[in-house]
């Protein structure tokens, strides 16, 4: 089954167009035409059918036969990552997380981050890509670049956690979280966190946690906490 994602298509609509750039894309390169079945999802849960009605490549249009709602997961995950110093690694990792499974993703900026500025135009488009490949109904929130110590300050219902390298006394993340738990993680940049940065964490009760036995790179060890989460969920 192919997906089609849209933000705009709604519950209630009987009928969907396509813009010129995607309806090309379905007409001429997947030579898709009328009397098809197109599955699309507005990445809010919503799975629409529809049957393709009009099938130009400047204009394809859609009848919605019928539509489902699929619930979300009784738990979110939301990872706070700072950027890595190569933009394509942190696009793997937001590529994968979605295919895992992710409710939000947060860039944060470090002491020790080596890139400081995070364009989400280009990612957001990623998580797009990885939502429609995995087949998934629900697309991840990705915020703007926010400083490490703006985004702790702030209030959260879930239950916190910092993965970081410093022997401290820390717990293991995979036995410390809980089912059915809302779970937000900072993983830090290529040169971890700063003690001034886990110091402050600790203080606003961010549970450390290490992620295993290795030094993982700031991706890795993103993905690794994702689908620890979604495995101890199984």
């Amino acid at each position: 089954m192919q997906l089609f994602y849209n933000p705009d298509i709604k519950k209630e609509d009987t009928f969907f167009t396509f813009d010129k750039e995607e309806s090309k894309h379905i007409i001429k390169v997947l030579r898709k035409k009328e009397g098809d079945k197109i599955q699309l999802s507005n990445g809010k849960g919503y799975l629409f059918f529809g049957e393709i009605i009009l099938a130009s490549d400047k204009k394809c249009q859609i009848k919605i036969t019928d539509s489902k709602f699929i619930a979300p997961r009784n738990y979110k995950i939301h990872l706070a990552v700072a950027p890595t110093k190569m933009n394509d690694r942190y696009e793997w990792f937001l590529e994968k997380a979605t295919e895992i499974g992710i409710d939000e993703i947060t860039p944060i900026i470090c002491e020790h981050s080596e890139r400081k500025i995070f364009k989400t135009d280009r990612a957001e488009k990623i998580l797009q890509a990885a939502m429609k490949q995995s087949l998934q109904y629900y697309l991840p929130k990705l915020n703007a670049p926010i400083p490490f110590l703006d985004f702790i300050s702030k209030e959260y219902t879930e239950k916190k956690y910092i993965a970081h390298c410093e022997e401290q006394d820390k717990k293991s993340f995979k036995d410390t979280i809980q089912k059915k738990e809302d779970t937000v993680v900072l993983i830090g940049p290529e040169g971890d966190f700063s003690l001034h940065e886990i110091e402050t964490a600790l203080q606003k009760k961010f549970i450390p946690v290490t992620l295993g036995n290795t030094r993982l790179r700031t991706e890795t060890a993103a993905i690794v906490a994702c689908h620890t989460i979604v495995l101890k969920n199984e």
